[in-house]
């Protein structure tokens, strides 16, 4: 009893690092605009509450505007830790602001609870 006992512990704590690894965030994609007049169309399939991470490069000065094709059943957020810490999702169907620092910034994109169980959602991202 006590050897079976003694096998089971060490059989958790072997496999204790393998079981933490699968909860960790997925890395955010990153949107590539080829020049500075640029645009790039996001899609993708989310179920209810889930949310899918972009990146993208922004330049001080330049202006963003995001356009939501599917604002009805999906918003958006755009944040930058130090310099755009914007907070709240926007379902606005357009959506453009300045980039106030040369920086990455995120833009996360979330299926709202209403309608379908899972939807596609289609967002152009442009920068001028």
């Amino acid at each position: 009893m006590i050897r079976t006992l003694l096998l089971f512990v060490v059989f958790l704590l072997a496999t204790a690092p393998v079981f933490a690894q699968s909860g960790g965030k997925a890395e955010p994609k990153r949107i590539i605009l080829a020049a500075e007049n640029s645009t790039a169309v996001l899609k993708g399939t989310l179920r209810n509450g889930r949310e899918m991470e972009y990146v993208f490069a922004g330049f001080k000065g330049q202006t963003v505007t995001i356009k939501n094709a599917t604002s009805r059943i999906f918003d958006f957020r755009v944040f930058n830790p130090e310099y755009f810490d914007e907070g709240d999702f926007d379902s606005s169907a357009v959506y453009s602001f300045e980039i106030p620092e040369t920086a990455d910034y995120f833009l996360t994109v979330r299926k709202k609870v209403a309608g379908p169980r899972s939807s596609r959602f289609s967002m152009t991202i442009t920068i001028k």
